[in-house]
């Protein structure tokens, strides 16, 4: 029997039936080793940057499983993602389960011609690529937890940083502040709706865009009062070449764009696809397609379209550190027009096809149009500007017959000639000012991030989703709005380490990361050369003051309690009014200048620090007493009412000295051990008392329809109703 390990329970399944007899798939459900949270045992600097790897929680069970299978196999074959982080993961199960050349194969689609065909060609774990990924995650260790570390001490603690989030945080912070410093401009847009001599009716707008309301309405007046015709109508040809087939760059601002999904949506959705078999692999840069898969998509435009819409066609790949054998993310089979289990797969399935299959077709012949109008007035008045109309006439739609959303809102203009009279319907004029630069959308800031080299495809979506975890954005529908918290996280390492988060230190960084996998460049000298100077560069700001306040707050809004001038500044949920005289005076607002009731000392001593006091607090969710020493004493008196009403009875299984008790968060009700912060075990609903059978985690409570499931999120068992039966 041979033993096939793949990451994903669903890929396990696809694989297993192309497989059959003789082989048994499992999965190892992502990773099953990481660095431990504490940074003091997690790198060995001295010893060359040596990573102490443990057991990722909660897979033990799947570990000891894998090994019992492993034994008992004649061969074992790991089949994780053919990616860095795919070879990491072969290597660490190789190392956990005792595998000695085990063998490796790796495959861009799940088909089983693909399938069979790496199993036909298997090789060894490739080190370097397992060293570059090794790198990268050390990297992001050390960076994150040195520079998190002092802006803890220095800004507020619970605050974080990171090697590629910082930069991407940069990147909104500048733009932001570029809307705060914009001044507007007023301006006028005059336009009027014409008919043609035929009837037919179009718009046409003033080329100049007056400033001044008294030049608007001399224009206006005219408009209303001249005769108008065409002055000239310029007409030329143009080709429009396809895109390339996506990246996953391309594939998250399109899917953005078009069908409103977030990055880390777009990710998860394409992963069921490719689990299922349907598309090739969602993590790369490269836009090479194989000869065979171009011959497809060929066959599948021919047969829809005909033999004038195709059209062959070879993309070279932007991305320096792209991989050619890798491909771009196509569909598996381009004659299969929808395909996915649910109605968000289809959507992006239908997406990936159009963009496939447009990429090996014809261009597109457009007509570009321009229609120029004017008004003749008494030859007495002044000189009035033209009006115009732009817009397009399709002559032969080529590859956007497959991806017809992608020609955008080209307006269709009438037949017109010079010297055609023209009847006004309406003129009107609409004052505007000029608008700030737009902040960026989730799309946007990907298309940036790529366009300065900083991240790399699979990074992406957690970059963006971090700045929200963290609480440095806020998203309002598409957009990415920085918050105070983010402001304040930004202007701190701006000012004290902007060469760590420049675009050109991060995109080189990349690059360096790349030459390690390509092993033009040795793991232990890079991570030296960076962290010897970047270690010393956040020891010499130890001595920096604390950023106590964040600017002057509004003179409408005095301190409530002695009437003096009040400053910002930063708590853990976000910017409030403190007054200038704190601690002596305690007076708060909110940020929308509500008073906050001030802390009251309610005459106690504090029976964990023991020199702080006790003090009743107005937080988020009511009044409560905690140590005036906070957040070097953490301790919070419980309500014995209410520390009665949310135990559930049910011990933790982690630290086993604590029970599970019903919290409140920034996303509702969860349940997490009493025993915090020592424990920080935590699950999304009420435990009910029983172990999982798989993984050996907590049960919760489900749904009506599942009553019951694994509160890992990572086992097979927290989807039971996707289980075989």
């Amino acid at each position: 029997m041979k033993l096939v390990i793949v990451e994903s329970p669903a890929k396990a399944k696809t694989i297993e039936k192309y497989l059959g007899a003789g082989f048994t798939v499992r999965a190892s459900v992502g990773h099953i080793r990481d660095l431990p949270k504490s940074n003091k045992d997690a790198v060995d600097v001295e010893a060359g940057f040596v990573p102490r790897y443990i057991v990722v929680k909660e897979k033990q069970k799947v570990i000891d499983e894998l090994h019992k299978e492993a034994e008992r196999a004649d061969e074992v074959i790991l089949a994780t993602d053919p990616d860095r982080e795919g070879e990491a993961i072969a290597w660490h199960l190789a190392e956990t389960i005792g595998l000695k050349k085990p063998k490796r194969i790796v495959f861009h689609e799940i088909t089983e011609k693909a399938v069979n065909e790496a199993l036909a060609n298997p090789r060894l774990i490739d080190d370097e690529l397992v060293r570059a990924q090794e790198a990268r995650r050390v990297l992001d260790r050390l960076f994150g937890y040195d520079l998190s570390g002092l802006i803890w001490k220095k800004v507020r603690y619970g605050l974080s940083a990171g090697r590629v989030q910082s930069p991407a945080l940069r990147i909104l912070m500048e733009r932001e502040r570029e809307i705060r410093a914009f001044i507007p401009v007023p301006f006028w847009v005059i336009s009027a709706d014409v008919k043609t001599k035929k009837d037919e009716q179009f718009t046409v707008t003033c080329v100049e865009e007056p400033n001044t309301e008294k030049e608007a309405e001399r224009i206006l007046a005219a408009a209303k009062n001249g005769k108008w015709n065409v002055m000239g109508v310029e007409e030329s040809e143009q080709s429009r070449t396809p895109r390339a087939p996506f990246t996953t760059s391309t594939l998250q601002q399109a899917a953005s764009t078009r069908l409103g999904l977030s990055p880390s949506r777009t990710m998860g959705i394409a992963q069921k696809l490719y689990e299922s078999g349907f598309i090739t692999y969602m993590r790369t840069d490269s836009t090479n397609l194989a000869k065979e898969a171009q011959d497809n998509l060929l066959a599948a435009a021919r047969s829809e379209f005909g033999d004038k819409y195709v059209e062959a066609r070879v993309y070279k790949t932007k991305s320096k550190s792209a991989q050619e054998a890798h491909e771009a993310v196509r569909p598996t089979d381009p004659s299969k027009r929808s395909l996915g289990h649910n109605e968000e797969q289809k959507k992006l399935y239908a997406l990936i096809r159009a963009r496939a299959l447009a990429s090996q077709m014809a261009d597109a012949k457009i007509m570009r149009t321009k229609i120029r109008a004017n008004i003749r007035s008494s030859p007495e008045s002044e000189e009035i500007p033209d009006f115009a109309a732009n817009g397009s006439r399709v002559m032969f739609d080529g590859w956007l017959a497959a991806d017809p959303d992608a020609r955008g809102e080209d307006v269709e203009l009438p037949k017109a000639a010079e010297g055609d009279p023209l009847t006004l319907v309406e003129a009107r004029s609409e004052g505007k000012e000029t608008q700030p630069p737009g902040r960026y959308s989730e799309a946007g800031l990907v298309k940036e991030l790529e366009k300065r080299g900083i991240g790399r495809p699979s990074t992406y979506a957690s970059i963006i989703r971090t700045l929200e975890t963290r609480g440095y954005v806020e998203k309002q529908g598409r957009t990415l709005i920085p918050t105070a918290t983010g402001d304040v996280v930004s202007t701190f390492i701006e000012g004290n380490f902007a060469e760590y988060i420049s675009d050109t230190f991060t995109a080189e960084m990349e690059n360096e990361l790349d030459e390690i996998a390509e092993g033009k460049r040795k793991y232990e000298k890079t991570l030296k050369d960076f962290y010897g100077p970047f270690n010393k560069a956040v020891k010499s700001k130890n001595k920096i003051a604390k950023i106590t306040n964040m600017g002057d707050a509004p003179k409408e809004f005095p301190c409530p309690i002695c009437g003096g001038p009040m400053v910002y500044k930063l708590s853990k949920n976000g910017r409030f009014m403190s007054c200038e005289k704190f601690p002596t005076c305690l007076g708060a607002r909110k940020e929308d200048g509500s008073e906050i009731a001030p802390p009251k000392d309610i005459g106690e001593a504090c029976p964990d620090c023991k020199n702080g006091k006790l003090m009743e607090r107005e937080g988020r969710f009511g009044r409560f007493i905690a140590c005036s020493n906070f957040p070097k004493c953490k301790y919070v008196r419980k309500d014995p009412l209410e520390e009665a009403r949310t135990k559930t009875g049910v011990a933790c299984p982690v630290c086993k000295k604590g029970e599970m008790v019903e919290r409140r968060g920034r996303f509702g009700i969860f349940f997490s051990c009493s025993n915090y912060p020592e424990c920080k075990n935590a699950i999304k609903a009420k435990p009910t008392g029983r172990m999982c059978d798989m993984c050996g985690s907590l049960m919760m409570l489900g749904t009506k329809t599942i009553p019951e499931r694994c509160s890992n999120k990572t086992c097979p068992n927290h989807n039971p109703h996707k289980l075989k039966k």
